[in-house]
């Protein structure tokens, strides 16, 4: 019987493990105290250091049948696979979950990372 770490669990392993890394870093950086939009921009800048593909700001619709509803806008999405929501509050709640969720379902994607 194979039994599986937790590395083979985690999609993205390398590059999950590195955003959170660098969302860590700039919160150590910078501190706590500043507003989200200054966050954003230097896990922007530190991301292109590293030589991290993204987009900032992606918009995504929300689609019910096939009508369009409007759009949402993903802080990050990090190689075109990964949704990024950076948030500057002490702490998270049900709210936050659930935008991160639907941000995975509109968007189609298989991993996000809430910071």
């Amino acid at each position: 019987m194979t039994t599986k770490t937790t590395s083979d669990k985690v999609i993205y392993p390398e590059l999950s493990y590195r955003i959170i890394e660098t969302a860590f870093e700039v919160f150590n950086k910078l501190g706590s105290g500043f507003q989200e939009k200054y966050y954003q921009r230097a896990f922007a800048r530190k991301l292109k250091l590293l030589g991290i593909k993204y987009e900032k700001e992606k918009s995504v619709n929300i689609v019910y049948g096939e009508n369009s509803l409007g759009k949402y806008l993903l802080d990050f999405i990090i190689d075109h696979k990964i949704a990024v929501e950076l948030k500057a509050c002490p702490k998270l709640g049900y709210t936050d979950v659930k935008q991160i969720l639907n941000y995975l379902k509109t968007g189609n994607y298989k991993l996000a990372v809430i910071n």
